[in-house]
């Protein structure tokens, strides 16, 4: 199979959490057009990505579910209907996640929570219940785990965030390390400052989002569609041989 083949997804399918908009959104659509399925999950209905999905001639299956308190068996009950509707699942991108701020002084016992709950430990046990049909099925998979530049550094009044997305680079190599064995690649992306939801308050504060793009050596805030080569990369034969790494996506702001 020549390099640019290996690139393709046709016929593969992908489960994406968060699918509904910004990133998630961006990546469901660049695996789409790579020639993947969708099953797009969110705790809200994701008709615009359905929409985008099936005008590339792929199929979307939308799932929906709160990922903040759903429990083990209710992951796997997402990769049941998965593998009834589909029939299998080749690629897993947790993307799924919030932020809370405020000063660390003052953070509530339900911010952190709230956070690490669908940060780092719904992403650990939804990659187990997919792990698991990986297994079953064979021929092993791709995980794709949404880290941050958080996961590098401190930031300020995030405390939650930056513990969650530090996990979640640390359980990424956990996995792994485990799961090689069974040609299951785990890898993550660190998105740098994307101009998503999440990061709304942020550059609502002028000073604040100044300070921030005159950091970036790319001089611009990223957008979901600069995550979707890198996710479809991820998804890709190309990346057999990468395992427990997280590629950064952040215009240059960590080699500043």
């Amino acid at each position: 199979m020549s390099l640019l083949n290996q690139f393709s997804l046709q016929g593969k399918v992908a489960i994406v959490t968060g699918s509904s908009t910004g990133l998630g959104q961006g990546m469901a659509l660049g695996l789409a057009e790579a020639g993947a399925d969708i099953v797009g999950i969110d705790y809200v209905g994701s008709p615009e990505t359905q929409t985008m999905v099936e005008a590339l001639g792929r199929r979307y299956l939308g799932l929906k579910a709160n990922l903040i308190t759903i429990t083990q068996e209710g992951l796997v009950d997402l990769v049941n209907q998965t593998v009834h509707h589909f029939g299998k699942v080749d690629i897993l991108v947790n993307n799924a996640g919030i932020i809370r701020r405020e000063d660390s002084l003052n953070f509530t016992e339900k911010d952190w929570d709230d956070v690490m709950n669908i940060n780092v430990k719904t992403v650990f046990f939804f990659s187990q219940a997919v792990a698991n049909q990986f297994v079953k099925q064979g021929h092993g998979g791709k995980i794709i785990n949404i880290a941050s530049m958080l996961s590098y550094q401190g930031g300020i009044r995030v405390p939650s965030y930056t513990a969650s997305k530090s996990g979640v680079k640390g359980i990424t190599m956990l996995m792994a390390n485990e799961w090689a064995k069974y040609n299951i690649n785990v890898n993550a992306i660190a998105p740098g400052y994307m101009a998503t939801n999440n990061t709304a308050q942020l550059r609502d504060d002028e000073k604040r989002a100044g300070q921030i793009l005159e950091r970036i050596p790319a001089g611009r805030w990223g957008t979901p569609q600069d995550l979707a080569g890198t996710a479809v990369f991820l998804a890709s034969e190309n990346s057999s041989y990468i395992n427990g790494f997280t590629i950064a996506v952040d215009g240059g702001w960590l080699a500043r």
